[in-house]
């Protein structure tokens, strides 16, 4: 293969430990590069890759040898091609605008704003089903069947900050607030290791009793008695915070942007600042987390441009993980009588986004799941590829209620989900899935 023409090539270490260190080194010699989802040929669902640019790799591999960082593998970026997308079409009902919007998914080109607005925009049933389509090879040329699956702990919903959305924001004065103690969370951890599960979500309101110190022992505990990776999602913390959780073992962090247009993000956070979340957003990037962000589809005044703002800003900050989920009002809240997004604008926004940041992690999400009880279903099939469950034991989870109603997302919930998808398990888990086989066919 000529190298002038690759632009990109993905670097496996021999193991997470040693991707994420040598990430972190090239990222402190001034290489610009990116953690991202190995392809399906090269590694399981989980296995990350250093992605950087082809002008950067032989120093790259100087400065990793260097300091003994362990190579497996580096592989040239493959341009992934959708063979055979358009010819399939050739009896619906497309207009040529966006037909030459398809044509360029299926020659691997990278998309413009105009482009992405235009997907965004359609409400034709053809254009729909073909982007969806479109989405949905693209995951299994690049990720593959699998569905990684993940666990959330709502540990605690004490908040200081008061998100006009929000059901545990600090103004709510009749909700129960609770804080789950670390032997609590420990438990609930051990019974999720118990099954194979290999990601633990941490996910709590901006609650300032958690001190650096307790979030530390917190972690230290569960990679001593687990091994197990994190995901910390706690909300803006100072990048010196960032950087112990991260020398800790703390693999991920979900922090979302939530909306790109400053005037909604103003609105909709009368007490953040948008700078102050991008910053953070790009501390996490340099400490060498596995970075995740995410938007909410139907805010008030939001445009079909915002949510094409929104994906390439997750393609420009090269996000790891997007959380692509619908707005839901809560009640007790100034957004309580606003109307929820809509599933099919949703649909859209997780198929666009799969096809513009391609190797990316990207939820079928609890919120979707809750407007839609086939929503993660759909989601699976218009282009995403993890499910998060609800781990969150059942005296608190009730009070974790960022919107209204939330459905439960468990194993029963997604056996449905993957297995209607015509998806893959996780061979990962420990879990007998005949058990949830047999409890559909009883329902039924």
């Amino acid at each position: 293969m000529d190298k002038n023409k690759i632009k990109h090539y993905l670097i496996m270490a021999a193991s997470t430990n040693h991707m994420l260190r040598g990430d972190l080194l090239l990222k402190e010699q001034g290489i610009h590069t990116a953690l991202v989802p190995a392809p399906s040929e090269y590694g399981s669902v989980c296995a990350i890759a250093i992605k950087l640019k082809t002008s950067d790799l032989e120093k790259a591999e100087k400065i990793l040898k260097e300091n003994h960082i362990k190579l497996y593998r580096i592989y040239p970026e493959k341009i992934k091609k959708l063979s055979g997308l358009v010819e399939k079409l050739a009896h619906s009902v497309i207009s040529n605008d966006f037909l030459a919007v398809l044509k360029k998914i299926e020659e691997g080109e990278e998309l413009t704003y105009e482009e992405i607005v235009l997907l965004l925009k359609t409400e034709r049933k053809a254009e729909i089903e073909a982007l969806f389509h479109a989405a949905d090879q693209m995951r299994k040329e690049i990720i593959g069947d699998v569905v990684d699956i993940r666990g959330a702990i709502e540990f605690s919903n004490i908040c200081r900050k008061d998100c006009k959305y929000c059901g545990v924001r600090k103004s709510l004065k009749d909700l129960e607030r609770y804080r789950m103690s670390e032997d609590e969370i420990m438990e609930v951890v051990h019974q999720m290791h118990a099954i194979g599960m290999q990601t633990v979500i941490l996910q709590s309101g901006e609650d300032l009793w958690w001190t650096p110190e307790k979030i530390l022992s917190l972690i230290n505990r569960i990679k001593d008695e687990t091994g197990m990776k994190i995901t910390l999602s706690i909300g803006e913390r100072p990048r010196e915070e960032y950087a112990l959780y991260k020398e800790a073992g703390a693999n991920n962090f979900l922090l979302k942007i939530e909306a790109t247009n400053e005037e909604i993000f103003k609105f909709i956070h009368p007490d953040d600042d948008y700078d102050t979340r991008v910053q953070c957003s790009n501390w996490l990037r340099e400490l060498g987390y596995l970075n995740g962000s995410g938007n909410i589809i139907g805010l008030p005044g939001q445009r079909s441009e915002d949510i094409a703002k929104d994906i390439l800003y997750f393609k420009d900050m090269g996000i790891n993980m997007i959380g692509v989920g619908p707005f839901l009002p809560a009640k007790g809240t100034p957004f309580e009588k606003y109307e929820a997004g809509s599933v099919e604008m949703t649909l859209k926004a997780v198929a666009v986004t799969r096809i513009v940041c391609k190797r990316v992690f990207l939820p079928a999400t609890t919120a979707l799941a809750t407007l839609d009880r086939d929503g993660q279903t759909k989601a699976l099939k218009a282009g995403a590829n993890t499910i998060m469950l609800i781990n969150t034991p059942a005296k608190y989870r009730y009070n974790y209620q960022i919107y209204s109603e939330k459905n439960m997302v468990d194993l029963k919930s997604a056996y449905k989900a993957v297995t209607e998808s015509s998806r893959k398990f996780p061979p990962y888990l420990k879990v007998d899935w005949e058990v949830f086989k047999d409890a559909g066919h009883t329902e039924k």
